[in-house]
This record gives C-alpha cells, sequence and structure tokens, in this order.
C-alpha cells in the first residue's frame, strides 16, 4: 500500500465527536417501541509530546522553544498552538492523554497555567468549547529522574468535564512507579459507559544505562531489566483490573514496535535486547499461550496491512526512519465496541514533537426503557 505524502496536511479521517447519547434505532411505527436503542461514544487521543511547554508559553515564564530541524517545518509545525487549539483541531475528544510532558513535579505555577488554559474560553469561539480538566502524574523518583533539571517523563491526562463530573469514580496513580509514566482513570460504570480503566502509558525505553534503587539509589540492573519489570507489574494492574471488572484501555508509548509492519525501513533487532523486550510484550500483553492478557491492538486490528507510524526521530528526513511506538490497546470484552482507530501522520500533527498523535473511538450501546412506560 502506498504510503501518503507528510505534505498532506488535510485530516485522514474524520476525527471522531465527542461523547454524545444518538439514538441509533426506533420503532418504524407510530407507536413508542419499549425500548430505544442509544449510544455513548468516546473518543481518546494520545500523544508523546516531547515537552508540554510550548503548548502553554503564553501563560508560562520558564518555558523553552524546542529546536526545529528547518525554516520549512517551522512553517509547518507552529510552535504557538495551545493545548485548547489541539483540542479543537480533533473536535473536542472526550480524552487527551499526554506523554513525556516534562514538567518538574515542584513545578506548580506550571500545572495551575495548564489548568486555567484547559478551562479559557476563546472570545471568538462558536458553538460549544468544553471545559477539561488536568490530571497530572509527574516523577518523584530522586535517583531515576534527575536530568533537565528534572524535567523529564511524565504524563498528563486531560479529560473533558462534562464527561469527568459524570462518569468519573477516581484518577489514580500506581504504587509501582515513581518515575511519572502512569496515570489511570476509573470510571463508576452506568448505563452509558461501563465501569472502564483507562491507562495513560509512557513505558520505558530499553537502555543499557543503569537502574537504581528508588529509596536507595543502589544500582540494581539496567534500563532493559526495568522495562521488563515493568512490564510484569503493568500486566498484573490490568488483570486485577479486570477482575475488578474493569475493561482496560492501554494507551501511550510503548516503546516497542510489535513487527516489520511497524518499522520502516525494518524494525529494530540491534542490540538483541529490543528482540527480547519486544517479545516480552508480546507475550504478556497479546499471546495466546501461558498467562496473556490477550488485549487488542486497536489500530492494527481495523488497519491489518496499513503502514502506520507514530514516531518521526529527528535528524533525518520526516518519513525516512518512522516506528509505531504508541498504540492504544483495549480488553478483549470490549472489541465490539471499538468503531474507529488512527494515526495521524502529518508533519502538521507533529507539531513539536517527534511523534504524532493517535485515536480509537469506543462506542457503547445502552438500552432504555420507553419514557411512556
Amino acid at each position: 500500500m502506498p504510503r501518503r505524502s507528510w505534505r498532506d496536511d488535510e485530516p485522514q479521517d474524520v476525527s471522531p465527536p465527542p461523547l454524545k447519547r444518538k439514538k441509533l434505532s426506533e420503532a418504524p411505527t407510530e407507536q413508542p417501541s419499549e425500548a430505544d436503542v442509544v449510544s455513548s461514544d468516546i473518543t481518546i487521543y494520545s500523544w508523546n509530546i516531547n515537552g508540554i511547554a510550548p503548548f502553554v508559553q503564553e501563560e508560562i515564564t520558564n518555558f523553552f522553544i524546542p529546536k526545529v530541524e528547518n525554516q520549512a517545518q517551522t512553517r509547518l509545525a507552529p510552535v504557538n498552538e495551545s493545548l485548547k487549539d489541539v483540542l479543537r483541531r480533533y473536535q473536542w475528544p472526550t480524552m487527551l492523554l499526554l506523554q513525556e510532558v516534562k514538567i518538574k513535579a515542584t513545578d506548580l505555577s506550571t500545572q495551575r497555567a495548564i489548568q486555567r488554559s484547559l478551562r479559557t474560553r476563546r472570545a471568538d469561539a462558536e458553538g460549544d468549547e468544553p471545559p477539561y480538566i488536568a490530571h497530572f502524574c509527574l516523577p518523584s523518583d530522586p535517583h531515576n529522574a534527575r536530568g533537565f533539571g528534572r524535567r523529564v517523563y511524565g504524563v498528563c491526562s486531560i479529560i473533558r468535564e462534562d464527561f469527568f463530573e459524570k462518569e468519573v469514580a477516581r484518577v489514580r496513580k500506581v504504587d509501582w512507579d515513581a518515575e511519572g509514566r502512569f496515570c489511570i482513570c476509573e470510571t463508576k460504570g452506568s448505563p452509558a459507559v461501563p465501569r472502564l480503566a483507562i491507562i495513560n502509558v509512557y513505558a520505558l525505553n530499553g537502555t543499557d544505562s543503569p537502574y537504581k534503587d528508588s529509596r536507595t539509589g543502589e544500582i540494581i540492573g539496567t534500563r532493559h531489566d526495568r522495562k521488563l519489570e515493568v512490564h510484569r507489574k503493568l500486566q498484573e494492574e490490568c488483570r486485577m483490573l479486570e477482575e475488578q471488572g474493569f475493561a482496560v484501555v492501554l494507551a501511550g508509548d510503548m516503546n516497542v514496535a510489535r513487527s516489520a509492519l511497524d518499522g520502516h525501513p525494518n524494525l529494530r533487532t540491534v542490540p538483541r535486547q529490543h528482540c527480547l523486550n519486544r517479545a516480552d510484550f508480546e507475550a504478556k500483553f497479546f499471546a495466546k499461550e501461558g498467562h496473556p492478557l490477550g488485549m487488542i491492538d486497536t489500530f492494527r486490528t481495523l488497519h491489518p496491512t496499513r503502514k502506520g507510524y507514530t514516531y518521526y526521530p529527528r535528524g533525518v528526513v520526516f518519513g525516512s526512519s518512522c516506528d509505531r511506538v504508541d498504540m492504544i490497546l483495549i480488553s478483549k470484552s470490549i472489541e465490539n465496541c471499538l468503531k474507529g482507530a488512527d494515526i495521524k501522520e502529518t508533519r502538521r500533527d507533529r507539531g513539536t514533537s517527534d511523534h504524532v498523535p493517535l485515536s480509537v473511538m469506543l462506542r457503547f450501546k445502552e438500552t432504555l426503557k420507553n419514557s411512556n412506560d
């Protein structure tokens, strides 16, 4: 299948709509039916933004402007797009899950500025411009998150306020990670939306660099070793949630490309440990043997042969080297609710990051008693 040009900055698919209750069927007679079927659509976008500062620079005084390769990219990827601009461009999704936000945990002014920007309505806005709420999980590890003045890692889950108030039970962190890599949004479970655990994931990039005990600072292995341990911990977390009646959504940067179809021009095989990391990821989350989760790769399920990529490294021609390392995975129990999945593969969508966004739409049906009953 020929690859689309990055110069085509028009939307490749119609972005999924916000959460709405839509009537899908009505009785064909004049008499009302005993039950009407309605649907609730949840749209989730995920994006490793490689630093949130450019998106809120008008609100923050201590921001930086990331370096771009050339003037052409500067024109195609303006740094003055706000988070609200991103949400508007993707038609107000239910959630926007960001990874690698690079906010220091003690920088409360930046966090407050982001919250304000998500609630501020543009003066010339027409129609609905819903407010959003941001939940942060930022690194507290004093030994493994020290670089760049501790402006490293971190995730931010941006949730539309109407969905949050109606459907969300809590947003929490996990107790087995201190690098700011996981944020879990749990829904209450309602006739419109089942119990969901939506996990914002920024998985480790395995390297030979040392990994230290987060309490003592003692070297206990490499970051490859820690990546495998996090795979195990995340699998246990998902299994526990499913046993509690949640359907799980894993969305974010997994730092693993699954197959040859997910790497261009080739799938990364050197050093060999990357192959072992990939095999471990497959075994824990997809494989049919052993004790896997059996999750659904939403993009690959709907686009089994499409070459789509999410990571475009800097320093090379855009599209000459790329990988699909960002994914949205769902529990098998809600596979029939999967209605859309896409990757926004243009340089405009990339913005100031080295990743592009991806999305999923889930449609949950509800049967309502007739109002005349």
